[in-house]
């Protein structure tokens, strides 16, 4: 006798499983739906009930595999937090295979508008939000000057580190994750004498 239907939570979430462990190990080239079905032991027609596009699903089975690498800290100071964060998406960019699974993923997302959509409303989106309501967080408590466009800020920071992400001419480490902080709290301008 079979084991029965399963509860559609845990189908899902052995499907996202499979998913992550398949793009970490053969990228983009070597991800299908078809692979992530026979690996899950679900019905390519469920998979396609829950996610559009080949890309969509990895775009899920990435995020579930770095989630936790990529929490945000709140201790109280903002400075070290931001530090914290960055150093450890650098260490994922560069330590692990999820650099270059996030480069393809954002490729593909140039052609593929499912992939385009899930990214933005399921992974930027939400990271975006996270390091905004950190940041917001710092302002009410005085640590920052009420005029801060956070946007620019979450830009400054990590859209740097995705510009040496896309464009490798220069390294991706933690000593430029130090100078992006560094440069943010202590500003680029010469002090000017009195």
């Amino acid at each position: 006798m079979g084991r029965g239907r399963r509860p559609t939570e845990e189908v899902r979430a052995e499907i996202v499983e499979t998913a992550g462990k398949l793009l970490f190990e053969s990228g983009m080239a070597g991800f299908t739906i078809e692979k992530v079905a026979a690996l899950s032991g679900a019905s390519k027609v469920t998979i396609y009930k829950f996610w559009p596009s080949k890309g969509a699903l990895a775009l899920t089975g990435y995020f579930s595999a770095v989630s936790q690498a990529l929490a945000f800290p709140d201790t109280g100071d903002l400075q070290e937090d931001l530090r914290t964060q960055l150093h450890s998406f650098v260490t994922l960019l560069t330590n692990t295979p999820a650099g270059t699974v996030l480069r393809e993923l954002i490729g593909a997302a140039q052609t593929d508008p499912d992939l385009l959509s899930a990214f933005l409303s399921s992974y930027s989106s939400p990271r975006r939000a996270l390091a905004i309501a950190r940041l917001d967080a710092a302002r009410s408590r005085g640590e920052l000057r009420e005029s801060l466009n956070s946007e620019s800020v979450i830009d400054q920071l990590w859209g740097a580190c995705y510009h040496r992400l896309l464009l490798p001419d220069q390294p991706i480490t933690s000593a430029f994750a130090d100078h992006l902080i560094d440069n943010l709290f202590q500003g680029i301008g010469k002090p000017q004498s009195r």
